[in-house]
């Protein structure tokens, strides 16, 4: 049996098969709540959520991969499955190299459903578990020099690093230094997740 406390969270704009996936879910014993399309999703998601999102790649307005996107740029834990009646290989590796757990094409079996939220429910306890682990964001952000809050807010506003260099007066090769020491401090495995961090901690803002 499921643990109670996860949810399944269903973004599909055709309302049959949200009322489909709901009754098999609830069935299997998972909570599940319903979207019809990403935006509304966004606007109601909160990081304490757990469990998983069951997307539709074809939404109106935001995709499903863009959700997935979205949703990682904000840190959210909760694993991914794509579902669609149009997937392609590009498409599919698009939402892999986002972490997807799964892209299951229409018509899939119930079984293989499961088996993919299983996953992606293992993957957000997997994931709480981590940021538990590791030292708090605060933390990691006193830990920075000023110059390096410098060079992480600029980061944040999209400037390359000859536009750093240019705004701080120094070498752009310094500025790589500093972005290396940020990536290690900060524990981000690449740029994204930098401007990601300084977004979730308001220091793109200035």
């Amino acid at each position: 049996m499921p643990d109670q406390e996860l949810t399944v969270y269903i973004v599909d704009d055709d309302p049959s098969i949200r009322d489909s996936l709901a009754l098999m879910l609830g069935l299997a014993g998972y909570r599940v709540s319903l979207f019809a399309d990403a935006e509304s999703f966004l606007l109601a998601w909160r990081a304490e959520w757990r469990g998983c999102v069951v997307a539709d790649l074809r939404l109106p307005g935001l995709t499903g991969a863009d959700l997935q996107e979205e949703l990682a740029r904000r840190g959210s834990t909760l694993g991914v499955v794509i579902i669609s009646a149009h997937g392609d290989v590009a498409t599919a590796r698009r939402a892999f190299r986002a972490e997807a757990v799964d892209f299951l094409e229409k018509p899939f079996e119930q079984a293989e459903l499961l088996r993919a939220i299983e996953q992606a429910c293992a993957r957000d306890a997997e994931r709480r578990k981590q940021h538990a682990a590791a030292p708090s964001m605060p933390g990691r952000l006193g830990s920075l020099t000023e110059r390096e809050r410098e060079v992480l807010m600029l980061v944040a506003r999209g400037l390359h690093a000859k536009e750093i260099a240019r705004s701080l007066g120094i070498s752009p090769r310094t500025v790589e230094v500093h972005k290396a020491r940020l990536m290690a401090k900060l524990e981000a495995r690449n740029v994204s997740e930098l401007v990601r961090l300084a977004v979730q901690s308001g220091l793109d803002a200035g």
